[in-house]
């Protein structure tokens, strides 16, 4: 016999086209397809960027992986804007030699910051598909999600994203604080849990499960992907349309004034939310009425935050624009008593009591507090007993206090700076890492937080009872900070619509 002779495998159909500035590809069968022939299947949708997301022009990156009960791999939908090509090629190398969502897990790929990050966002599909395959964690579709009137619809984001934007009739109990909650949840009905992109839906899931809990659902992909797939497609909407330039436009608003030449320009790129927003509302409060301001910002969850942020300040979001991973939104300032303009009622304020000196939960406190100042609300912080640290000066210098009050401040953190964690804090290494992480991250300290707060008009308060009681004299803390007792504060949180306990 002449010549080579070898039996064609077959193809599993692997795809790859471009659409405008965005890339999807496919590999092997797809969900349809294998419930039509009637294969048993599991599916899971994550979502990730295509590198580290501290290095400039991270893109989304969503996979959606399809396998059978036991985590055979039968396919793979990817879309995104960078790297998707690379990692459709990943899936399908595994799939065409019959390997498993376990090989997902373990499969290793070239790592640099620019290319990666150091768990690939195929390295991820494959945790979370074991999670499901393990029987950790039970997931629904969007679909299901949206059809299933009887299930009881509970979203754990924070209080802030959620205002954002929720899926009807949800309600809303963050998962730092669902231990604490838990008989806001019925026991007798089916649960569908909602985070942003599915891990803290995992955790709460999780939390409800080993609380009693049988019929707990996690929503795969999260409101990202729920949010995505019911929102209005093109013009449908009668609200807005697209222009000639590819710009989305308010209906009755003519093209050529969306953008004013002299309209500022805030580059929110790189930015983590409530970043975007919290700088987009410092702008704007330094506007005069008429002025347009020009938002750049990569958090692909700034679209919809920006929406729901000028529906809240009665702002106009004159355009909208994503391109290639990045988002440009043109919004109006508006004056407050202007005629049929929506305001937030600024009344409605928000108080958050920081009884804690961990560093972890000092972070959680001030996002919340600059989330919740964003949105137009008074916020106010009261600091009391360990939450004294936080707010302590490390510039300064000869206060004097008594025996009790040296033997608290011997014990206790100095300022800020020395917070440890709550958790694995390895003798404050475990703070460092955590702020080393936040850098790397591009999320701000907590004394830029902190600075950012003051900017952005939150009260920082201390409670003189608990100075008294710590030994802590006026002296010891930053010179903004005010001082104010029991009455004060309940005087705050009865004008506020959200009181916090951290």
């Amino acid at each position: 016999m002449l010549g080579d002779v070898r039996t064609y495998k077959g193809t599993i159909g692997t795809s790859v086209a471009k659409v405008f500035d965005m890339t999807v590809a496919s590999t092997g069968l797809s969900e349809k397809v294998l419930k039509a022939e009637g294969v048993p299947c599991l599916s899971s949708v994550t979502h990730a960027s295509s590198h580290a997301g501290y290095y400039p022009e991270a893109k989304p990156l969503t996979i959606k992986l399809i396998y059978s009960p036991e985590g055979k791999i039968y396919g793979a939908q990817m879309i995104g804007y960078d790297g998707v090509d690379t990692r459709i090629d990943m899936i399908a190398a595994i799939l065409g030699m019959g390997g498993t969502i376990f090989d997902l897990e373990e499969v290793e790929h070239a790592y640099a910051p620019p290319f990666s990050s150091a768990k690939d966002p195929v390295n991820a599909a494959g945790f979370t598909a074991e999670n499901i395959v393990r029987g950790l964690v039970k997931t629904v579709t969007w679909q299901d999600a949206a059809t299933d009137p009887s299930a009881f619809h509970l979203d754990v984001r924070t209080r802030n994203e959620f205002s954002l934007g929720s899926i009807p009739g949800s309600v809303n109990v963050p998962v730092d604080e669902l231990r604490e909650n838990l008989d806001k949840i019925p026991k007798g009905r089916k649960i569908i849990v909602t985070c942003a992109a599915g891990l803290r839906g995992y955790l709460a899931s999780r939390i409800l499960t080993q609380n009693g809990y049988t019929d707990v659902w996690n929503l795969s992909g999260g409101y990202k992907t729920w949010s995505g797939a019911t929102a209005p497609q093109g013009s449908n909407s009668g609200e807005d349309y697209v222009g000639s330039d590819d710009m989305v436009y308010k209906k009755g608003v003519a093209p050529a004034a969306q953008q004013s030449p002299d309209a500022i320009v805030l580059d929110a790129c790189g930015l983590q939310c409530p970043g975007p927003i919290v700088r987009l509302k410092a702008a704007v409060d330094q506007m005069v009425e008429g002025k347009e301001l020009v938002v750049f910002a990569s958090d692909p969850g700034f679209a919809r935050d920006a929406r729901s942020w000028c529906a809240l300040t009665g702002n106009t979001l004159v355009s909208l624009r994503e391109e290639a991973g990045k988002i440009t939104a043109v919004i109006r300032k508006n004056a407050s008593q202007k005629e049929g303009v929506k305001v937030m009622n600024t009344s409605e304020g928000q108080t958050i009591i920081v009884f804690s000196d961990d560093l972890d939960k000092a972070l959680a406190a001030f996002v919340l507090a600059t989330g919740g100042a964003a949105a137009g609300k008074k916020v106010t912080m009261f600091f009391t007993f360990w939450g004294l640290s936080v707010i302590k000066d490390p510039k300064a210098r000869g206060v004097k206090t008594d025996f009790m009050g040296k033997m608290f401040g011997m014990m206790l953190p100095k300022s800020s700076k020395k917070l440890g964690l709550s958790k694995i804090n390895m003798g404050g290494m475990g703070a460092f890492m955590m702020r080393l992480r936040m850098k790397s991250k591009k999320i701000d300290a907590l004394e830029t937080m902190m600075k950012t707060a003051r900017e952005s008009g939150i009260e920082l308060m201390a409670c003189q009872m608990s100075m008294d009681v710590m030994g802590v004299p006026r002296e010891a803390l930053y010179d903004f900070v005010t001082i104010g007792g029991v009455a004060t504060y309940l005087d705050a949180a009865s004008k506020s619509g959200i009181n916090l306990f951290i």
